[in-house]
């Protein structure tokens, strides 16, 4: 959820053709802002400025960016998306500090849960930060 509206803000990342008109909706229906990044360097740039909770981003190159997003301020949560996801993917995307997978085509129901869940986990991390930053 932004910060400074309580909208959940979330950046597009990859080739999403076929899934992309279904991942707009779910955004528009649920009041959610959705940007959409051209490549890795874009996303980490308008990651970099603020405000986006989560990136979804698909599967080729996953580890290079979450490295990139870790190195910012207020990480956002990294949601992995694949044709061919597997419990492999899945695992290493979670033991590597991804928040999850999501397999394409995309189900509605679940995109929807888990960016809710992502955005929750990204709001609720700087505030345990903060409230550890004042007990030490």
């Amino acid at each position: 959820m932004n910060s400074t509206d309580g909208v959940l803000c979330a950046l597009l990342l990859g080739d999403y053709s076929a899934d992309r008109r279904l991942v707009r909706d779910v955004f528009r229906r649920s009041g959610w802002e959705l940007q959409e990044a051209r490549n890795r360097g874009d996303a980490i740039n308008r990651a970099r400025e603020g405000g986006v909770q989560v990136v979804i981003a698909e599967s080729i190159g996953w580890q290079d960016l979450l490295n990139d997003l870790r190195q910012l301020p207020g990480a956002p949560q990294l949601i992995v998306t694949s044709h061919t996801a597997d419990d492999h993917l899945w695992a290493a995307v979670l033991n590597h500090g991804g928040f999850d997978v999501l397999p394409q085509p995309f189900d509605r129901e679940e995109l929807q849960r888990v960016v809710a869940a992502a955005g929750r986990q990204a709001s609720a991390e700087p505030a345990a930060y903060a409230a550890n930053r004042l007990q030490a």
